[in-house]
């Protein structure tokens, strides 16, 4: 962050917190460091995660100031913390729900970089998580897990899972789910990748059979599964929202991370080849404008306004979360209106960027224009609409939360989860 920017800030408690990231970035960041130990210096200063307790491994921070943490680092250069399912939806939803032995226990693992993943979806039950069939069963000090989880982002690498199951079919579908923390590393679990129209095999099915958990591992009461899941989404679904597109934050990308690596080989100078601008969506889009020599042409003019509204429009919505979040309370019905931007924003980006490429569009690989990034963004497209809750729930969370429409007619209210014909379930004779 450069001074001018600093002298520019609204108040002095964003100067102040912008200067001494500035500073504490200048002095500590070291490109020769390996990536591990880059990591836990990071974690020790709580610069990496500015938002979190400072206790564990944050400085208390206002959401709102977190941004201008990111522009000092961006500014010296330095690579981001870990990013991913473990920082931004187990790391929350432990620090919300999880006891302080299991924040001693787990919070360590996440800010020096381990993998996470995520089995909340079902062959049966996508859209309707609340019908999830996997179950969880006590047996004295730990609870034997079976079903089957799909979508798994990073599961073939994943250390640990947040786990939602049925612990009582004979309540409600809400009232019966209890969260927990799986260990994926035990004979009860195989992991299936699926090959993407990408050529990645980023998600998974994943098979539980007798697998185990630890009756310290559960997050909350038994039965408050649902409550607990709730807070993973919002922080899924603001983590999918439009305002992540609008820096070069932490990357998405799953993959094991290599911590004896030279941190400063792997700082995202330029996004996945050479003269490929940084900076999120906005810096790319306006490198291509310039790369085919578009800037004078009425209609990309026209479209690259309205892409940089909408990245604007995403940027004050997601500081409506943050200040939801700051007055004490859980994200709200903002967080459905970002994810679903998100979308939006993602699809008139695709349009736009094929559209200034003309023919170079139908290269692949590194000959694709920004060495395939913008292939990756159109890809990219399709799985935002569906992930952390398709286009078609985030309308209905908008009208019946935002719009105060009448819900959709519910039949299942207050019936046992055994007695309903869901998903996969079925009624046996006998």
């Amino acid at each position: 962050m450069t001074p001018d920017v600093v002298a520019g800030l609204d108040d002095d408690a964003s100067r102040v917190v912008a200067g001494e990231a500035r500073a504490w970035f200048e002095a500590n960041w070291n490109p020769d460091m390996s990536l591990g130990d880059w990591w836990a210096v990071l974690a020790e200063s709580g610069w990496g995660f500015p938002t979190w307790p400072t206790h564990r491994y944050g400085r208390g921070l206002d959401p709102h100031l977190a941004p201008l943490v990111n522009g000092a680092r961006r500014a010296a250069g330095a690579l981001g913390p870990p990013a991913g399912i473990g920082p931004n939806l187990a790391g929350p939803t432990l620090l919300a729900h999880g006891s302080a032995g299991q924040q001693d226990r787990f919070l360590p693992g996440i800010v020096n970089g381990e993998i996470w993943c995520q089995l909340f979806s079902e062959p049966g039950s996508g859209s309707d998580l609340a019908s999830l069939q996997t179950r969880a069963v006590r047996d004295g000090d730990q609870w034997v897990i079976n079903g089957q989880k799909v979508w798994t982002s990073g599961a073939h690498i994943a250390r640990y899972g947040i786990l939602v199951a049925r612990t009582n079919p004979e309540l409600p579908k809400h009232q019966g789910l209890t969260y927990f923390v799986i260990d994926m590393d035990q004979p009860g679990i195989e992991v299936r990748p699926i090959r993407e129209m990408t050529g990645r095999s980023i998600f998974n099915e994943v098979f539980l059979t007798d697998a185990v958990v630890p009756e310290e591992n559960r997050l909350d009461e038994v039965g408050s599964g649902w409550g607990v899941a709730l807070t993973t989404l919002a922080n899924e679904r603001t983590m999918l929202g439009a305002g992540s597109f609008g820096s070069s934050g932490g990357s998405m990308s799953i993959t094991k991370p290599d911590l004896a690596g030279r941190v400063g080989d792997l700082v995202r100078e330029s996004g996945s080849g050479e003269g490929v601008p940084s900076g999120g969506v906005g810096a790319l889009l306006r490198g291509l404008v310039e790369q085919y020599d578009r800037s004078g042409d009425p209609l990309i003019r026209q479209e690259y306004a309205t892409i940089y509204s909408l990245l604007e429009i995403a940027r004050f919505t997601d500081l409506r979360v943050k200040g939801a979040v700051e007055r004490g309370g859980r994200p709200g019905p903002e967080v459905s209106v970002g994810k679903l931007a998100a979308s939006h924003l993602l699809r008139t980006l695709r349009e736009t960027m094929f559209r200034i490429c003309g023919a170079d569009a139908t290269l692949w690989g590194e000959d694709a224009p920004l060495g395939g990034r913008m292939h990756d963004i159109g890809f990219s497209s399709y799985l935002i609409s569906i992930g952390g809750g398709t286009d078609q729930i985030q309308r209905n969370i908008i009208g019946e939360r935002v719009l105060g429409l009448p819900r959709e007619p519910s039949i299942d209210k207050g019936v046992a989860f055994s007695e309903l014909l869901v998903g996969t379930q079925r009624k046996t004779d006998g």
